[in-house]
């Protein structure tokens, strides 16, 4: 758990703070499928597309995503790796979870091991 909090993690607060809204996580799972331009990526939401815009700016900014130079078209991709820096980060966490709920779990049979020898006395 320690190397959680002492290993360099670049940009984790702006990566968080963009993962934080619903609309760019769409936008990231719509991403996932392959790159997409501006229009396409506003289509499904109820949104102009200089707001779907913003929350791309976000997502950059972040380094969640990278914009391309195709013509008119600006396309968005996903930067996989910046995505598995944060997840590798959060799984640190969720083997300490995991090791703590497996200490609980210990402590919970050997309850219910000293509760089934005291009915059977």
């Amino acid at each position: 758990m320690e190397a959680a909090t002492h290993l360099p993690q670049p940009n984790l607060d702006a990566i968080f703070s963009a993962l934080a809204d619903p609309t760019r996580r769409a936008i990231l799972a719509r991403l996932a499928q392959g790159e997409a331009s501006v229009n396409e990526l506003a289509a499904p939401f109820a949104i102009s597309q200089p707001a779907v815009s913003k929350h791309l700016k976000v997502l950059e900014r972040a380094g969640l995503i990278a914009r391309g130079i195709d013509e008119q078209r600006r396309p968005a991709r996903l930067q996989a790796k910046v995505m598995a820096n944060a997840a590798a980060w959060l799984d640190d966490f969720r083997t300490f979870w995991s090791a703590s709920f497996d200490e609980l779990d210990h402590v919970l049979e050997g309850l219910k091991a000293e509760q089934k020898d005291q009915q059977n006395d």
